[in-house]
């Protein structure tokens, strides 16, 4: 395993199916913060419990302990991602209210320059999300829509789910070269023949 530490927030935006997914294939310490309805979401939509959650990470630390150790700055976690992340949490997180340990670990990540990856799963989207949105960027957190890269044709859900997380963990700096788009390539074309 790997030194690296990634703190994942669940929130109850549907599309749980690309949480899981991520967790699978995430590198080093993975700390999970569900909401309670982040807890309701992994029961409705993959029929899982608490116990089967705590089995697919390193630890599981309630939304309501803000004495978590990740609730500090001091408390070294390279990277947040908050998949699927709420237009509710987003808007929170924007305005700075750390009254969760999933919002205070954003503001951690933001106010320690410490990569954090919001996956907005919400649509459409208010003018004062969008404002948000744009802020959080600003201030360093890369906003990252559900939105699988259908280049790479993906064909079934499990390709669309795995997609979607190979893009994350290039995001984490921790994609595989196999994952990226290939295009055209970065070489100069080759000289016209004609």
């Amino acid at each position: 395993m790997d030194g690296r530490r990634t703190v994942v927030g669940i929130t109850g935006a549907t599309g749980v199916a690309f949480t899981l997914r991520l967790l699978e294939r995430l590198d080093g310490e993975t700390y999970a913060v569900p909401t309670r309805w982040g807890l309701q979401l992994l029961a409705d939509e993959a029929g899982l419990s608490p116990e089967d959650l705590r089995a697919r990470v390193t630890r599981v630390f309630p939304d309501s302990d803000l004495s978590a150790p990740i609730s500090s700055g001091s408390t070294r976690f390279d990277a947040m991602v908050v998949l699927p992340c709420s237009a509710g949490t987003l808007n929170k997180i924007a305005l700075g209210l750390a009254d969760t340990l999933l919002t205070r670990c954003a503001m951690v990540a933001l106010k320690e320059r410490r990569r954090l990856v919001l996956c907005l799963r919400e649509t459409p989207l208010s003018t004062q999300t969008l404002r948000n949105a744009a802020q959080l960027s600003a201030d360093g957190a890369v906003i990252m829509p559900i939105m699988p890269p259908y280049y790479l044709r993906p064909l079934t859900m499990e390709a669309v789910l795995d997609s979607y997380a190979s893009r994350v963990l290039q995001v984490l700096g921790q994609g595989q070269e196999g994952d990226l788009w290939k295009g055209g390539g970065m070489s100069p074309p080759p000289p016209n023949e004609d």
